[in-house]
This record gives C-alpha cells, sequence and structure tokens, in this order.
C-alpha cells in the first residue's frame, strides 16, 4: 500500500482519475483518535490521510475495499470503538461516511485542506546553522507555515518539503510579513544579530511565540541590553530563552530540535487554549 498526502493524491485524481473512496468522519461521542471532519483516502494500492489509525482506519479500509470491489457508491458506518468488531479501547464510538470520490466531493475536500492551510500559524525561523537545519526537518511536518530565513544559502541543505526559504540579509522585511500569531525563533550565528531581531520582534504586536537559543546568562545578558533600548519589562518576560526548556540536559542539535518542536505545538500552534500572546510594543 503506498501512502501519500491528501493533497498529492487529490491533484494526482484530477490529472488521471482513478477509483477512490472517502472515509470521513461524521460524528463523534467519547473518546475518540480523531475529530469530526477527518478523512482518508482508499484505494486499491493507495491511501492518504487517516481517522486515528489503529483498528479503526483497518476497518475503514476494509469497507473501502470491498465498496471498490462492488461498486457501491455509499456507505454509513457506526463504529464503537472497543467493541466486539473493533478492539481498540479508546471507549467512544464514531460515525464514518464512506463514499466514491467524484469532482463535486474532490472540490469540497480540496476546499476543507484550503481552508486548514489558510489558518495555520506562521512561524518564521531565522538561522540555518546545526540546530537551524535539525529545527526546520522537525517542524516541516508539522501543521504550521514554516518560513527559513538566513542570507547563506549554502548553509540550508536539503530543504525539507513544504518549507518556505528565504535567502536574504534582509531580515526587517521578512519580519514586516509576520501576521497576528505568527511566532519566530532566533538562531542567528551572531548573538548581535540575534540581539536585533528579537527586539523587533518583541516590539511588534500581536506575536503568539518569540524564542531565542541561548543559556540563562545569555537571556540576562539580552534582557539588560534589551531593556536599555527602550523593551518594556512585559515585553520581556514574553521572550522564551532557553527554547525548549524541558529540564533536559542535551545538547544534540536533534534532541534540541525535538524539545523545541513540543514548546511550539504548545505556545504557537495551540497559543489561543493556552493564552500565549505577546506584549504590544504598546504593553
Amino acid at each position: 500500500m503506498r501512502r501519500y498526502t491528501p493533497d498529492d493524491l487529490l491533484r494526482q485524481w484530477q490529472q488521471a482519475p482513478q477509483p477512490l473512496v472517502v472515509a470521513r468522519v461524521t460524528l463523534t461521542r467519547g473518546s475518540t483518535p480523531r475529530e469530526e471532519g477527518a478523512f482518508m483516502l482508499v484505494g486499491q494500492a493507495v491511501v492518504a490521510g487517516t481517522v486515528g489509525g489503529g483498528a479503526l482506519e483497518l476497518a475503514c479500509e476494509q469497507h473501502a475495499h470491498a465498496m471498490l470491489l462492488s461498486g457501491e457508491a455509499l456507505r454509513e458506518q457506526q463504529i464503537v470503538l472497543g467493541g466486539a468488531n473493533v478492539s481498540q479501547c479508546c471507549g467512544g464510538r464514531v460515525a464514518v461516511r464512506l463514499e466514491v470520490l467524484t469532482p463535486t466531493l474532490c472540490a469540497e475536500l480540496e476546499h476543507q485542506l484550503a481552508r486548514h492551510h489558510a489558518e495555520r500559524p506562521v512561524l518564521f525561523l531565522f538561522g540555518a546553522g546545526h540546530v537551524g537545519r535539525a529545527l526546520a526537518h522537525a517542524l516541516a511536518p508539522l501543521p504550521l507555515r514554516l518560513v527559513w530565513v538566513d542570507p547563506r544559502a549554502h548553509e540550508f541543505g536539503p530543504v525539507p518539503a513544504g518549507v518556505e526559504v528565504r535567502v536574504t540579509s534582509a531580515w526587517e522585511d521578512v519580519l514586516a510579513t509576520a501576521p497576528p500569531g505568527a511566532g519566530v525563533l532566533v538562531l542567528t550565528p551572531s548573538h548581535t544579530l540575534d540581539a536585533l531581531i528579537v527586539e523587533a520582534a518583541l516590539m511588534r504586536p500581536g506575536l503568539a511565540y518569540v524564542g531565542l537559543i541561548g543559556s540563562q546568562t545569555k537571556r540576562l545578558r539580552f534582557e539588560k541590553s534589551l531593556a536599555a533600548v527602550g523593551v518594556s519589562p512585559e515585553q520581556l518576560a514574553a521572550l522564551v530563552c532557553p527554547i525548549g526548556e524541558r529540564g533536559i540536559r542535551d545538547k544534540r542539535p536533534e534532541v534540541i530540535a525535538a524539545l523545541v518542536a513540543a514548546e511550539v505545538v504548545e505556545k504557537l500552534i495551540h497559543a489561543t487554549a493556552h493564552g500565549h500572546v505577546c506584549a504590544s510594543a504598546t504593553g
């Protein structure tokens, strides 16, 4: 079974239609692995997306394959998780609508995906050094728009799919495009440049996350210099430094990247739930 992203498989289907079944969660009760609206696409030898994995997903794939063999166009399934037929102990239940993909349904799913992509927060990653590269690869699969900025084209290396690269030293112009709710991660090779970007980010209203790589000593020095140029105590309190602080002392880039990725999920992707909004220039 070959796996695709839903975007890619829908794009392929438009160019060369093949029989596909859409399995979409239409109702959830209790504890379930995915939310209403989650969907997957199933063909004879291809699959894209997920409705939660495990026995639930296997059941949906089996229903879809049966439909493809019989020519059936629509099924409605009520699936009890932990019941006799689905040994998945979430304890809830889901309703799944399975239907053969049509041009109308394809357009509906593309609209749903486009809406979800548009709602993703933007994260600006300044710096393409060893930690920056590890971070780009750790962050790329997350539901966000990642903009990676560095003037040194040779430092990026292989760029993960979906990551937007800006080879420029005009960081001010890039930061000026940050919408409300965006995040900033600063990992440049220059402490002076770090300070300039952090100052501008903290003074910019509405950012949900401003993170700076460094130690507690670096933070104290930055707080002193930033306060001297007019950054308020409230704005300084919004600065996350060190980033990825989880009580783990491990300086390997991949480990740092994993810890910071978890922090980005909490403070940026789920910023509203956790109340993370950085102070504006007016306090």
